[in-house]
């Protein structure tokens, strides 16, 4: 009976979805859960609505293509999403990065300290002790300012017999703690001097608790990594009902693990369950949740949170107010967490759903787990040494180094090269209310911009209002979104199409048209004319396209008047969800359109790429050559299952065969098409394109039709079917291969590689850092690679050139290596640093 009852809970879906988010599964589901939404050829062929995958099916391709709908705007990539990042200064990797130089700081009686506002006591003897760092919009724990907090607390608290209790504030509205300082972890090169570090600091904390006084956190705004592992110290937590306050452990996100006693003191507090569940997913949790769970004992207003704080305070110092206690658990969790038999069923549920989304390729999360276990069978201060260890060797790990460079690559993509200011920007007009062009008008109206989506007709544009206000629903029933927010943002929309007879009138007013119709280059110079005559001269025209040349549709003439304006702003699908935004001048774009397109895409929460005006752009023609191989290596007759194993094992979310059913076979043969006729060479040579071609023919399409490489029979129910197999062995004529599992992934990274190293050797992208951030984002290249041009640094330009040869001299010149390549390898330089 037991037995049975734990099983039946560990198998309830909030157990799943608790333990199913491991490091791996958060990226790859962020940057790219569903390419399969849109893939756009040079024909302008496009996925309709209905045909896009659900966001249960993954998917990495992405030529024009991305994210499946409802993936939650959590990163996805390190701490957040870039939509999170967006207008919120705790999520900006700037924030996290000091100034150079920081200001330099010389105390006075006024302002003793640096990070901290002189410590204030009341009559009661309640010690208000406010966070305060100068040198930033947030709050982040570094090194220096916890060697400044022991100060504070050595001279001006643990002394002192007055003090009563201590209340833990913040000076900013930003919020409480935005984290840890990761760059003082990037900075020291022997990881291993860490563990000292870190045991100063839980020294402090612990002589903290030592004075014996009630400790309280009154927080508003994000309290987070070191943050929350701070306020988890105190004796009492109280948290605002803002919007704005959430509470989280996201280390897992950089693949570290909470160092300052937090896989200790969270699960004491909230449960081993929900502790793992916060631990293990890196989410946030708002204030509802967190005082449901026992995170938080009291959720008030912001107005009234240091009056409530500085009281509680009070309260607990002469015993009228109770400490907290862990929240008592529930009958069922007990049997789960304290119970032998509970445990080791928990535990390998644990293990089983960990194996599953990290794929085995991060550390972190199975080092969190090992924390928590270890905790439980060691509760005296051997589990906080066993921490920092495991912490210190995280640190060390390429897989680490990896996910810190790309968050340390949003941060140097935050602005674009040109040094010109962008205009300003208050109304944006979107032409085309389709999945695309409500997606854009989606994100655009959540960052307070005032937006007139226009369409042909009357029943094209109430599709789109009723795309953005089924996402608005959706998030305000998942309690991502209050009614207030979701009324703002409707009210934002104006909805026009060409019966409106002000249409014209309103976009008099526009500062930035984006326009998202399909790929026609007639049509698009159509739109531009229009847009020019009813626009104000500054008005920047940006075109979604994702194969039409902007300098056609920028081409001076009769259609087009102010070339200069013209910019392609390239969205991925569907825009809600997806990070990417390629930026695209041509060669006549102004500065400021290209400053004033960047500015608006970084505000609506995309991490954006600036992409030369070619073929593909970047993300799509990096893609070709893969599509290509893929015919190839089907053709020698490696089957269609070991080619998606490969490629999981090599840490892309979905193998190549499964890519192409979610994208459509249609549109992937397209795109392999029109790539293959461009300007790529033999680069788009070596695979025969008619697998998918005459797969087209006999309408096997792909997911979407029920039968693709695969045959589909429900969500998740998917089989080499007999048709099939009789096809491709008719196309393999018979051939089977033996072909190892390196060296099929070697032969399709290595195709994707040379070109995003050809894109950067034609000056494609500015720098690798772009092209580790365009891949990650745009096709979700294995994360922990830290993108293709990092993994080239780790595996080494010299050896990756020579497998590639190898592979020249067997199979062709499309594995020829480019320049760029040969230069490093020859040289033993690296990409970054």
């Amino acid at each position: 009976m037991l037995s049975n009852t734990v099983r039946r809970s560990l198998a309830a879906p909030s157990w799943r979805r608790a333990i199913a988010a491991s490091t791996a599964g958060i990226v790859h589901k962020t940057a790219a859960r569903g390419i399969s939404a849109r893939l756009v050829a040079s024909d302008g062929f496009r996925v309709s609505r209905t045909h896009a995958a659900p966001s249960s099916r993954s998917a990495f391709l992405s030529t024009a293509a991305a994210a499946a709908d409802a993936v939650d705007p959590a990163p996805k990539v390190p701490l957040t999403t870039p939509s999170q990042r967006a207008n919120d200064p705790v999520n900006d990797p700037a924030n996290h990065q000091p100034k150079s130089p920081e200001t330099p700081f010389a105390p006075t009686p006024e302002r003793k300290y640096k990070y901290f506002q002189n410590v204030e006591i009341t009559p009661r003897g309640v010690a208000i002790i406010r966070f305060d760092n100068p040198d930033k919009k947030v709050n982040t724990l570094s090194f220096a300012l916890m060697k400044e907090a022991q100060s504070l607390w050595n001279d001006d608290v643990h002394s002192d017999p007055s003090i009563k209790s201590v209340v833990f504030a913040s000076a900013k509205e930003s919020g409480f703690i935005a984290g840890a300082d990761i760059f003082d972890i990037q900075r020291i090169e022997d990881k291993a001097d860490l563990v000292p570090v870190i045991e100063q600091a839980l020294e402090f904390f612990l002589k903290m608790k030592s004075k014996g006084v009630p400790l309280v956190a009154a927080i508003h705004g994000p309290a987070l990594g070191g943050g929350l592992e701070w306020a988890m110290w105190c004796d009492y937590r109280i948290c605002t009902d803002s919007p704005s306050t959430k509470m989280g452990l996201p280390e897992v996100k950089l693949g570290l693990l909470p160092g300052f006693g937090g896989t200790q003191n969270l699960p004491a507090l909230v449960g081993v369950q929900n502790g793992l569940d916060i631990m293990l997913t890196g989410k946030d949790v708002r204030a509802d949740k967190a005082k449901k769970m026992g995170l938080v004992d009291l959720v008030v207003a912001p107005q009234s949170l240091e009056k409530v704080a500085i009281e509680t305070a009070e309260g607990l110092a002469d015993g009228t107010v109770q400490r907290s206690r862990p929240k008592k658990k529930s009958l069922m969790n007990r049997i789960i967490e304290d119970t032998p038999p509970g445990q080791y069923v928990m535990w390998n549920k644990v293990k089983q759903m960990v194996d599953k989304n990290s794929g085995g390729h991060y550390p972190a999360p199975y080092a969190i787990v090992d924390c928590v276990k270890f905790g439980l069978a060691n509760p005296g201060e051997a589990k906080f040494k066993h921490e920092r260890e495991e912490f210190a060797k995280l640190a060390a790990t390429k897989e680490s180094e990896a996910l810190i460079g790309i968050f340390d690559g949003m941060n140097q993509m935050k602005k674009p090269s040109v040094a010109v200011d962008p205009l300003p920007v208050k109304k944006v007009a979107v032409m085309g209310a389709g999945l695309m062009g409500a997606g854009i008008a989606q994100v655009t109206a959540e960052k307070g911009y005032q937006v007139l989506l226009k369409d042909r007709d009357d029943a094209s544009l109430g599709r789109g209002i009723s795309y953005m206000t089924d996402n608005w629903d959706k998030k305000l029933k998942r309690k991502r979104m209050t009614k207030y927010q979701h009324n703002m943002n409707s009210s934002r929309v104006v909805p026009l199409s060409d019966q409106t007879e002000s249409w014209k009138r309103h976009f008099a007013g526009a500062d930035l048209v984006i326009e998202a119709v399909f790929e026609n280059l007639e049509l698009k110079r159509k739109i531009v004319q229009q847009v020019e005559e009813v626009t104000p001269d500054h008005c920047v025209f940006a075109t979604n396209t994702s194969a039409i040349p902007i300098a056609d549709i920028a081409a001076p003439g009769e259609e087009v008047k102010r070339p200069e304006n013209i910019v392609g702003m390239h969205y991925f699908s569907p825009v809600p969800s997806m990070p990417l935004l390629e930026i695209i001048p041509h060669a006549g774009t102004s500065d400021e359109a290209l400053s004033t397109a960047f500015a608006v895409g970084t505000k609506q929460g995309k991490t954006c790429v600036v992409v030369k005006d070619v073929p593909g752009f970047y993300v799509n023609r990096c893609l070709g050559p893969i599509l290509v191989e893929f015919c190839a290596l089907v053709k020698e007759g490696v089957p269609l299952d070991k080619l998606d194993k490969a490629m999981k094992n090599f840490g892309m979310p979905v193998g190549p065969a499964t890519l192409i059913d979610e994208v459509g076979v249609d549109v992937a043969s397209k795109v392999a098409t029109y790539l293959a006729s461009a300007d790529l060479g033999v680069r788009m040579t070596g695979g025969d394109l008619s697998l998918m071609t005459n797969m087209v023919d006999k309408g096997w399409l792909g997911r979407k039709s029920k039968q693709g490489f695969f045959t589909y029979s429900g969500k998740k129910d998917k089989k080499l079917g007999p048709e099939v197999k009789a096809y491709l062995n008719e196309f393999t004529s018979g051939n089977v291969s033996n072909l190892s599992e390196v060296d099929i992934q070697d032969r399709i990274a290595s195709r994707l590689i040379n070109e995003a190293a050809k894109c950067l050797e034609d000056g494609i992208i500015e720098s690798p850092v772009a092209g580790d951030i365009g891949l990650v984002f745009g096709i979700g290249f294995a994360p922990f690679k830290g993108g293709p041009f990092r993994y080239l640094d780790s595996v080494g330009a010299s050896s990756y050139v020579d497998r590639m040869n190898g592979f020249a001299d067997q199979l062709g010149g499309q594995f020829e290596p480019c320049q760029l390549l040969r230069d490093y390898a020859a040289s033993g330089k690296k990409f970054h640093g």
